[in-house]
């Protein structure tokens, strides 16, 4: 099943992270819950998770954001793209991406990006298969 999170998938979001790039789940803290919150609240912050037996398994996030270009539209920001070592390859995280493009849609969005910092060649065509191209435009960003 692929649905948006709800305030129970937490802990289970978290442990999915591991898989990404994270090393360790973040302590529970009233900082962290008040952030869980505010996401959860938030009508332009969408995190899409699959679920298989009651578990998260793999996950997106979908962030709109207005826009005073294109007539207005807005445009959507994938970003956390991640799926379960174990469940790789069934087509989960594409579902998580064509649920995310069908928020985009709803919301009038007029582009979606997705940057990675994979350089596998098989993650460059599994997002490419998803419809995203790379070679478009060039993507840039500076740690903070």
């Amino acid at each position: 099943m692929i649905r948006e999170a709800k305030e129970q998938d937490l802990e289970s979001l978290l442990q999915l992270y591991t898989h990404l790039h994270e090393k360790s789940v973040p302590e529970d803290s009233p900082q962290r819950q008040a952030l869980w919150d505010r996401i959860l609240n938030d009508p332009d912050y969408h995190i899409i998770v699959a679920e298989e037996d009651g578990r998260i398994v793999s996950s997106c996030v979908c962030v709109i954001v207005p826009n005073l270009t294109h007539a207005l539209r807005p445009y959507a920001l994938i970003e956390n793209v991640v799926t379960h070592a174990d469940f790789r390859g069934r087509g989960l995280a594409t579902g998580c991406l064509n649920f995310a493009r069908e928020i985009a849609r709803s919301q009038d969005c007029y582009k979606i990006m997705l940057m990675t910092g994979s350089k596998e060649e098989s993650t460059l065509r599994f997002y490419e298969r998803a419809g995203y191209s790379r070679g478009d435009k060039t993507a840039f960003h500076q740690w903070l």
